[in-house]
Protein backbone atom coordinates (compact mmCIF):
# COMPACT_ATOMS: atom_id res chain seq x y z
CA UNK A 1 0.00 0.00 0.00
CA UNK A 2 1.55 3.22 -0.87
CA UNK A 3 0.96 6.69 1.58
CA UNK A 4 1.36 10.04 0.29
CA UNK A 5 2.26 12.84 1.27
CA UNK A 6 -1.69 14.07 1.64
CA UNK A 7 -2.33 11.14 3.97
CA UNK A 8 0.66 11.48 6.04
CA UNK A 9 -0.10 15.37 6.99
CA UNK A 10 -3.55 14.08 7.65
CA UNK A 11 -2.18 11.30 10.22
CA UNK A 12 0.06 13.96 11.66
CA UNK A 13 -2.98 16.33 11.95
CA UNK A 14 -5.10 13.68 14.07
CA UNK A 15 -1.81 12.61 16.06
CA UNK A 16 -1.85 16.72 17.07
CA UNK A 17 2.44 16.21 15.26
CA UNK A 18 3.90 18.80 13.51
CA UNK A 19 5.68 17.72 10.96
CA UNK A 20 8.12 19.44 8.28
CA UNK A 21 8.31 18.89 4.65
CA UNK A 22 11.37 16.75 4.45
CA UNK A 23 9.55 14.52 7.72
CA UNK A 24 7.24 13.89 5.59
CA UNK A 25 8.76 12.61 2.83
CA UNK A 26 10.55 10.22 5.34
CA UNK A 27 7.38 9.07 6.74
CA UNK A 28 5.37 8.26 3.12
CA UNK A 29 8.08 5.78 3.19
CA UNK A 30 8.16 4.40 6.94
CA UNK A 31 4.50 4.51 6.68
CA UNK A 32 4.29 2.26 3.51
CA UNK A 33 7.03 -0.22 4.26
CA UNK A 34 5.07 -1.13 7.62
CA UNK A 35 1.79 -1.17 5.77
CA UNK A 36 3.52 -3.73 3.25
CA UNK A 37 5.28 -5.71 6.03
CA UNK A 38 1.53 -5.70 7.57
CA UNK A 39 0.01 -6.96 4.08
CA UNK A 40 2.13 -9.75 4.03
CA UNK A 41 0.21 -11.41 7.03
CA UNK A 42 -2.39 -11.79 4.53
CA UNK A 43 -0.85 -14.56 3.22
CA UNK A 44 -0.84 -16.60 6.25
CA UNK A 45 -2.97 -19.08 6.13
CA UNK A 46 -5.32 -19.13 9.35
CA UNK A 47 -8.66 -20.58 8.61
CA UNK A 48 -7.59 -23.81 10.85
CA UNK A 49 -6.56 -21.33 13.61
CA UNK A 50 -9.32 -21.12 16.36
CA UNK A 51 -10.07 -16.70 17.66
CA UNK A 52 -8.66 -16.77 21.22
CA UNK A 53 -8.52 -14.00 23.94
CA UNK A 54 -5.55 -14.58 25.53
CA UNK A 55 -2.52 -16.90 24.97
CA UNK A 56 -3.36 -19.45 27.73
CA UNK A 57 -6.94 -20.90 27.71
CA UNK A 58 -8.32 -19.93 30.95
CA UNK A 59 -12.66 -20.16 32.35
CA UNK A 60 -14.22 -17.54 33.48
CA UNK A 61 -15.12 -17.71 37.02
CA UNK A 62 -18.85 -17.02 37.30
CA UNK A 63 -20.56 -15.69 40.00
CA UNK A 64 -24.27 -14.57 41.11
CA UNK A 65 -25.48 -11.23 40.02
CA UNK A 66 -26.53 -9.69 43.23
CA UNK A 67 -26.65 -6.62 43.92
CA UNK A 68 -25.03 -5.89 47.25
CA UNK A 69 -22.33 -3.16 49.19
CA UNK A 70 -20.04 -5.42 49.76
CA UNK A 71 -20.45 -5.67 53.55
CA UNK A 72 -17.21 -3.78 54.09
CA UNK A 73 -18.25 -0.19 54.64
CA UNK A 74 -16.84 1.21 57.40
CA UNK A 75 -13.42 0.01 55.72
CA UNK A 76 -14.03 1.38 52.72
CA UNK A 77 -14.54 4.93 54.98
CA UNK A 78 -12.23 4.69 57.50
CA UNK A 79 -9.71 6.64 56.34
CA UNK A 80 -12.22 9.41 55.16
CA UNK A 81 -11.34 12.56 57.07
CA UNK A 82 -15.57 12.88 57.37
CA UNK A 83 -18.18 10.64 57.16
CA UNK A 84 -21.66 10.05 57.61
CA UNK A 85 -23.86 7.22 57.70
CA UNK A 86 -21.21 5.10 55.47
CA UNK A 87 -20.84 7.95 52.78
CA UNK A 88 -17.90 10.54 52.54
CA UNK A 89 -18.77 14.07 53.27
CA UNK A 90 -17.20 16.79 50.76
CA UNK A 91 -17.38 20.29 50.59
CA UNK A 92 -20.09 21.91 48.28
CA UNK A 93 -18.47 22.68 44.82
CA UNK A 94 -21.24 23.70 42.72
CA UNK A 95 -23.89 26.69 43.94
Amino acid sequence: MQVDEATVRRIARLARIRISDAEAKGLEKELSGILDWAKQLDEVDTSAVEPMTRVVAQKLAMRNDVVNDGEIADAVTANAPLTEDHYFVVPKVVE
